[in-house]
């Protein structure tokens, strides 16, 4: 499959063949189809296939055809296949990023350096820990040899959002072949396009009929299906806390183990010792990046006193020349929205501020930009504490500002909403920023910067923001049981 051809005079539009599944290493066609849509045109990219779950009972059969196979599959060789994964990604760069840009409205600069990367960075990452995945002998006082086994859990439901496609679908596939599990993927009805060309891909890299298949579709529809087939024996799912509340439910019922990655709302605290230019541009980068579309992005500015008109009128200044635009621009750093009804959300959040007495310090509209679903960097300062505003997820490019008097007050502040998925805080005072971290309800917190990521270092939530871990050993950990072996020597 090409992923997009460059028409001259136009932009990038994938080729793809369209309402297409992946499913036991075959291109399965449906006749129910809907539209992939250009979030910076509005226009039609091509159609998508309309899974049912009929096809998801399809999937899960080839994923657990395959399943004893891909289990007794050496260590080292699953890590040489997903190691040309990565050779792969790398290779074919430019045409993922193209893909994945036209399909999110992600600026096309951050797909090339973050997205793909992250996701060739992923599969040589699981690669290593691949060959390292082994038990341990225990010392027990009875006569026997005692020892641990490290085994695959077999079929894994994987459900992605639609606001990174390539790295949060890669950063449950990854772990989970590397443990010798196999996959059904239910990408995001939004933005499908990226988890077909990489289906294709891992089977290029040899990956065996069956291990990975794609089921594209409506949670609607084919969730429920995928969520309690009583062929699937893992759940890893990222999205909304109150779909992650009914995914959790329905493993519950079934007793799947499953790992939630939910919503966030992330508080980034500026102390008055901080470095104020540094401190701004990270607030910037915490709240645009991705278009404020990123469940670990920072909305909640909670800033000293004493910095407090410093820091506005410094947002005040520069974010209005964030560039937004057209993604294939590669000095646009704010694309659009990923859909329409996102915008829609977005705004009414904008209109309860106005209603609530917030000042719009700056933005809160839609740019003159012709076509798309365009929403300006926003900043809002003066809203009442128990603004609705500032304590539920708003997902887009929009920045509350709060001040606070101490170093309790900044604390309680940043812990008083459910969400406890990432929070940073800007210091130039070491102690306190071990102290202060320490404090922080949030699976992950970053000092003097925001989103440094990568493969290594798990990330996950706390309270409503899910359980359970991405990234790191901790995440093989979750594809994997441990079977204890105890063998007599009397």
């Amino acid at each position: 499959m090409t992923a997009v051809e460059e028409r001259p005079g136009t932009r990038p539009r994938p080729d793809v063949e369209p309402g297409r599944l992946f499913i036991g290493g075959r291109w399965t066609e449906t006749e129910a189809r809907f539209d992939a849509v250009d979030p910076a045109t509005g226009r039609t990219l091509t159609s998508l296939a309309r899974g049912t779950a009929a096809d998801v009972t399809a999937a899960v059969a080839a994923a657990r055809e395959a399943a004893g196979g891909w289990a007794a599959t050496p260590a080292r060789q699953r890590a040489r296949v997903l190691h040309r994964v990565a050779d792969l990604v790398r290779a074919r760069a430019d045409e993922i990023a193209a893909l994945e840009s036209a399909d999110v409205g992600k600026p096309i600069s951050l797909c090339r350096a973050v997205d793909v990367e992250t996701v060739a960075e992923q599969y040589e990452y699981y690669s290593a820990l691949a060959q390292g995945l082994d038990g341990a002998a225990r010392q027990i006082p009875i006569p026997a040899h005692a020892y641990t086994r490290r085994e695959p859990l077999g079929v894994v439901a994987a459900i992605t959002p639609f606001n990174f496609p390539l790295i949060l679908s890669t950063s449950k596939i990854a772990p989970a072949l590397a443990a010798g599990n196999t996959v059904v993927h239910k990408p995001a009805e939004d933005t499908s396009l990226s988890a077909l060309l990489m289906a294709g891909l891992l089977a290029e890299a040899g990956v065996p009929d069956g291990v990975l298949n794609v089921v594209t579709g409506f949670g609607s529809e084919i969730g429920d299906a995928l969520l309690s087939h009583p062929g699937v024996d893992k759940i890893a799912f990222t999205g909304s806390t109150a779909v992650g509340r009914h995914a959790a439910a329905v493993a519950g019922q079934h007793l799947k183990p499953v790992t939630l990655e939910l919503g966030g709302n992330a508080a980034h605290l500026v102390f008055e010792d901080a470095d104020v230019e540094l401190a701004v541009a990270a607030v910037i980068k915490a709240f645009v990046f991705n278009t404020g579309q990123f469940c670990m992005g920072g909305p909640r500015l909670l800033v000293a006193d004493a910095l407090y008109d410093t820091i506005l009128g410094a947002l005040a200044e520069a974010v209005p020349h964030v560039p937004v635009g057209d993604p294939f621009d590669p000095g646009t750093v704010v694309g659009p929205m990923a859909g329409e009804r996102h915008r829609a959300k977005v705004e009414q959040y904008v209109e309860q501020a106005r209603a609530d007495g917030g000042r719009i310090v700056t933005g809160g509209g839609r740019p003159d930009i012709e076509g798309g679903f365009f929403f300006e960097p926003t900043v809002i300062a003066d809203l009442p504490a128990g603004s609705r505003v500032i304590h539920e997820e708003i997902f887009g490019p929009v920045l509350t500002v709060q001040r606070f008097t101490s170093e309790d007050e900044a604390v309680a502040l940043a812990n008083g909403t459910p969400y406890g998925l990432a929070a940073g805080l800007q210091t130039t005072n070491l102690a306190r920023a071990h102290r202060v971290a320490a404090r922080l309800q949030a699976g992950i917190v970053w000092v003097n910067d925001w989103a440094m990521l990568d493969p290594a270092i798990p990330f996950g939530g706390v309270k409503d923001s899910g359980f359970g871990r991405e990234y790191g050993p901790e995440s093989l950990d979750a594809y994997t049981r441990t079977k204890s072996v105890v063998i007599s020597l009397a």
